[in-house]
C-alpha cells in the first residue's frame, strides 16, 4: 500500500473518515475531500490528512479536485467515496416527496460516484491498475429503514452503477466494489434515527443481527482496506454486504 495514493470522500462522516485513517495507517498516501466548512476543516485537523474540498454533485468541481491532486500529489490509484447519506432529510409520505429533496440526495449518492469515476478513471486505465470502492447500504438491496423514497432509491442506483462500472473497467485492471453497511452509529442523523427507535426498537433491531452488536465504522473501513489492495485484484462488481449477518 505504499506505493499507493487514495482519495477518500466524505470525510466528514464516520465512516469516510475511519477509512482514511486505516488506508493512511496501512502506508497509503491518502487524500480526504468534503464538502468546504468547519467540519471538513476539524476534520483535516484531526486526521492530519492533506484535504481538499469539494462539491461532488458538481462535475466541474471534481474535475478541479482531481487536478489539483495530481499536481501536488499524483494520480490516485484509489478511490473510496464515501460521501452520500440522507442530507439531513428524513422519511415522508409519498404524497409529500419533493423533487429538489429527491435530487439532492441523488446528487450526492449517485452523481458523485459517476463524477469522480470519469475524472479518476484515465490515470488508472494508463496504469493499469486501480481499485474503486463505493459505499452503498442495505438499502441498496432492500427497503430501507430511514423511510427515505430517494435515499433507497439511490442507494439501488449506486449499486447498478458499481456493477456498470466495474464491466467496463475491469478489463482495464480497474475493480470496482461496492460495501453495503448495516445501522453503524456514525453521524448526528445515524444518531438521531437510533434515538426514535426508544427501547424496543433497538432491542428489536440488535435482535435481528446475528453478532448481536451494531457495526462500527472501523468494521466498513477494514472491509475498505481489503477492496483496496493487491490480494483482492480478482474481486470486482461485488456489493459486499458488512452488518453482523442481516442480510
Amino acid at each position: 500500500m505504499t506505493s499507493r495514493t487514495a482519495l477518500i470522500t466524505g470525510v466528514v462522516g464516520g465512516i469516510g473518515a475511519a477509512i482514511a485513517a486505516r488506508l493512511a495507517a496501512d502506508g497509503a498516501q491518502v487524500i480526504i475531500s468534503d464538502l468546504p466548512g468547519e467540519a471538513l476543516d476539524a476534520k483535516c485537523k484531526k486526521l492530519g490528512l492533506p484535504t481538499i474540498a469539494a462539491d461532488l454533485g458538481d462535475p466541474a468541481s471534481v474535475k478541479e479536485m482531481n487536478t489539483r491532486i495530481v499536481i501536488d500529489h499524483g494520480a490516485p490509484d484509489i478511490l473510496v467515496n464515501a460521501a452520500g447519506g440522507v442530507r439531513g432529510q428524513v422519511g415522508t409520505p409519498l404524497e409529500e416527496v419533493d423533487p429538489d429533496a429527491w435530487h439532492s440526495i441523488f446528487a450526492a449518492n449517485v452523481d458523485a460516484s459517476l463524477y469522480l469515476a470519469q475524472a479518476l478513471a484515465p490515470a488508472m486505465k494508463k496504469k493499469g491498475w486501480g481499485r474503486i470502492v463505493t459505499i452503498s447500504s442495505g438499502a441498496g438491496l432492500r427497503p430501507s429503514l430511514t423511510g427515505i423514497h430517494a435515499y433507497t432509491a439511490a442507494k439501488h442506483a449506486l449499486v447498478g452503477l458499481t456493477k456498470q462500472l466495474s464491466l467496463e473497467l475491469a478489463q482495464h485492471g480497474i475493480t470496482v466494489n461496492s460495501i453495503a453497511p448495516g445501522f453503524i452509529l456514525s453521524n448526528p442523523a445515524t444518531e438521531r434515527q437510533w434515538a426514535a427507535y426508544g427501547a424496543a426498537g433497538q432491542a428489536q433491531l440488535i435482535n435481528r443481527i446475528h453478532t448481536r452488536r451494531l457495526g462500527t465504522p472501523e468494521d466498513i473501513a477494514a472491509t475498505a482496506a481489503f477492496l483496496s489492495s493487491q490480494e483482492a485484484g480478482w474481486i470486482t462488481a461485488q456489493i459486499l454486504s458488512v452488518d453482523g449477518g442481516v442480510t
